[in-house]
């Protein structure tokens, strides 16, 4: 499981004096354990592990884009550094043309006949792709193969 190699990592980090990963793993294991407390779960399924490294990236990238605008470019490259961390975490991302591949299966499972089907497609997608594609290429994909029927 994922969240047992972030644990791993972790105490290599400690062993290591790595302070800017034993920072950043220690915050994601307290979001797993928030995680884990919000659905009374024992342990944290990998496709929550992935929920919650996503968000954290997603507040890197967040913090990264604001430190530059503010000319802090020592806080940006913290941010860097730990969103580098996070992201080796995820699953690689497939590409346009596999999310495309996968969602024509799905129009042609569901029986979609243009947009107005797109939440039916989205929501039989979304479980499919889960921490594998960006949500914005997913939907893309959606849009593109829904309106060129």
């Amino acid at each position: 499981m994922l969240s047992e190699k972030i644990d791993n990592d972790f105490k290599q980090a400690m062993k290591d004096k790595n302070p800017v990963k034993v920072s950043t793993l220690s915050l994601l294991r307290s979001q797993f354990k928030y995680v884990m407390i919000e659905k009374k779960a024992e342990k944290i399924e990998d496709i929550d592990v992935i929920a919650v490294i996503k968000k954290q990236i997603k507040q890197r990238q967040d913090s990264i884009e604001q430190y530059e605008k503010g000319g802090r470019q020592d806080l940006a490259d913290k941010e860097k550094e730990e969103y580098a961390i996070l992201k080796a975490y995820l699953p690689a991302e497939m590409s346009f043309g596999d999310i495309e591949k996968i969602v024509s299966e799905i129009v042609k499972e569901t029986g979609a006949q243009g947009m107005k089907d797109m939440g039916k497609v989205m929501k039989d997608v979304a479980p499919r792709l889960a921490g594998r594609a960006d949500n914005k290429m997913v939907s893309e994909a959606v849009k593109k193969i829904l309106s060129g029927q």
